[in-house]
């Protein structure tokens, strides 16, 4: 599995779901165990090179929260019959890659909650447990740990996507609206206005002197957050012309020609049918094969009177059969299990209906 180009490492599964860790998240674990070392330094003076160890602890215990956080999601995700692909932790936290979109509002909501209400969780455990404890590494550690899940929960309530409260705030304008589309809208712009206030921290807390990095840090997650607001905006817009995904209105006119037929003669039968694709069957009327356009173009003119058609025709596949009344995101989910240029459409009694190009259904979902 890839993100962003790295080659993700699988650590096993939980409750059937595959979980990744990414190369990214040593780098992090490496720039909390040596960027937060002074804070602990000062408050274990006597440790010496001892503080390392502690604040790498504090990295392994917070991605620890991080991994139940995400588990939270792909249950609850699961208990709602769901899929879940897989849980990836990576530089900036974690994420959990859920198949298809919640039907309803409701569940929407109550799956992008479960995160937050994780971490709020365990960020009071962790400050319950470590009120009676009396060893000082063990405390700090622990009340260190409360007030990062805190802050981790906290801050993932914000109601901006790609964040889980953005999530929730999708659920609840859809909810309210009854319109899917316009809450990914909202969701989406307030993420890209929360990306930008964001920059605007370090300098807050700095007092106009930000730190590197504190400065750094910022650009970063406003870089999360405006790529995955923007992502979600483009993702919205694709869903809501999900339905225009209708094989009935996207079809070519197809004729159906034998196998045995010259190129030229083909054609001539297309062009008499006003047909604009070509299905290849074989002697007992059953479907073979599918002619591209481009296969057609690359076909030397002086050549066609004498290639028969099977011979640029592509070998047709099962994945590449579609039925008539499969529509929307069970149309794209059909094509996407059988990559291919064209697909073959039939209806209800399995005769030959047109073709679909890929390209065509591209064109639909961008809108062109």
């Amino acid at each position: 599995m890839r993100i962003g180009g790295w080659q993700n490492l699988r650590l096993g599964r939980m409750a059937g779901v595959p979980v990744y860790v990414s190369p990214t998240w040593f780098i992090v674990a490496a720039v909390i165990t040596v960027g937060f070392e002074p804070f602990v330094g000062r408050s274990f003076p006597d440790l010496g090179a001892g503080t390392y160890a502690i604040t790498f602890a504090f990295a392994v215990l917070l991605y620890l929260s991080v991994f139940l956080h995400e588990v939270s999601h792909a249950l609850t995700a699961l208990g709602f019959g769901l899929p879940v692909r897989g849980i990836t932790l990576h530089f900036l936290g974690g994420h959990t890659e859920i198949e298809r979109e919640s039907p309803t509002p409701g569940r929407d909501l109550l799956v992008s909650a479960a995160g937050p209400a994780v971490s709020l969780a365990l960020g009071l455990l962790a400050y319950a447990a470590s009120v009676p404890v009396t060893g000082d590494i063990a405390e700090y550690l622990l009340r260190v740990l409360a007030a990062a899940n805190i802050i981790v929960g906290a801050f993932n309530l914000l109601p901006a996507l790609p964040l889980d409260g953005g999530h929730m705030l999708r659920a609840v304008v859809w909810r309210i609206s009854g319109d899917e589309h316009r809450g990914t809208l909202v969701a989406g712009r307030a993420g890209q206005v929360l990306a930008v206030l964001v920059l605007g921290v370090p300098f807050l807390a700095g007092g106009g002197r930000p730190t590197t990095f504190g400065l750094l840090w910022a650009v970063l997650v406003a870089a999360m957050l405006w790529t995955g607001a923007t992502q979600s905006l483009a993702v919205g817009r694709m869903r809501a012309r999900l339905p225009q995904l209708d094989p009935g209105r996207l079809a070519r006119p197809a004729v159906t020609v034998q196998a045995d037929q010259p190129v030229s003669e083909a054609l001539r039968r297309a062009s008499e049918q006003s047909a604009t694709a070509m299905v290849v069957v074989d002697s007992a009327g059953r479907p073979t094969g599918l002619v591209s356009g481009a296969a057609l173009a690359a076909m030397p003119e002086e050549r066609r009177p004498w290639v028969p058609i099977s011979d640029i025709a592509r070998s047709l596949r099962d994945g590449m059969v579609v039925k008539l009344d499969v529509r929307g995101e069970d149309l794209l989910r059909a094509i996407r299990a059988d990559l291919a240029s064209e697909y073959l459409v039939v209806d209800e009694d399995g005769a030959v209906y047109g073709v679909l190009a890929a390209a065509d259904v591209d064109a639909a979902l961008s809108g062109r």
